[in-house]
């Protein structure tokens, strides 16, 4: 759920007026060992911005094929012209493949909020913080999110420095290391990412996903990437 680039994106709007990225991670974390692809787009406009981003994972579970999507999208409002302030809404869902024979849904959520951006003259150094109303589906009617985006550049924008931290409300089961179910009420996970771009549009680095009472799992979790990007 790699949101950070949108910050990476935003950074670049002196510039440009719409980014694209195609993003491909290798997960070697523990037990883990396969790829995501993450395709992101942002587009500012006169009325606001729109940004998505769609994951999948190839391989988890031992299975062949996508054994993961998922998706967000996003659109925030300008009001007022030179306000840092923005309404926003969203969206997510998603399904996993947990089987041959079994897949589930990410169930979908629905979230309204606020979010203010601080970014200093040259864009290399930009900040978002969101807090939302969060529906959802069949498990949490009145849930909140709280959001927080940063992205830092340095040496003329060689590396570039991004990621987000996510908290928020979802009645979950989880389970331990010995294989017991534990009930959950609040999610925590951050990536932060880091890139050299070699060039405009080629970058390597990777990630750390790092999260509590995330995906089943009970307690804190680090799970690193290598990853590569184009940007368009």
């Amino acid at each position: 759920m790699r949101k950070s680039t949108l910050l990476l994106i935003a950074s670049f709007l002196a510039f440009s007026s719409f980014a694209q990225n195609v993003q491909l991670h290798y997960d070697f974390g523990k037990g883990r060992k396969y790829l995501t692809s993450t395709v992101e787009m942002f587009k500012p406009d006169k009325l606001g911005s729109t940004f998505f981003f769609v994951d999948m994972d190839y391989g988890s579970h031992d299975l062949d094929g996508v054994t993961l999507g998922y998706w967000e999208i996003a659109r925030s409002f300008k009001i007022f012209k030179n306000s840092n302030f923005e309404p926003r809404v969203e969206y997510n869902g998603g399904f996993t493949r947990l089987s041959k024979d079994l897949t589930v849904s990410i169930p979908s959520s629905y979230l309204a909020g606020m979010q203010y951006t601080w970014n200093n003259a040259s864009f290399t150094r930009v900040f978002t913080m969101q807090a939302n109303y969060k529906y959802i589906k069949d498990k949490n009617d009145a849930a909140f999110q709280l959001t927080g985006v940063w992205g830092l550049h340095f040496f003329n924008k060689k590396l570039s420095l991004v990621g987000f931290a996510d908290f928020w409300r979802e009645n979950n089961v989880v389970w331990d290391k010995q294989g017991d179910q534990h009930e959950t009420k609040y999610v925590f996970l951050t990536e932060p990412q880091c890139w050299y771009n070699a060039t405009p549009h080629f970058s390597f680095g990777g990630e750390v996903e790092i999260s509590s009472n995330f995906a089943g799992n009970q307690g804190f979790m680090a799970n690193p990437t290598v990853a590569a990007k184009w940007t368009f």
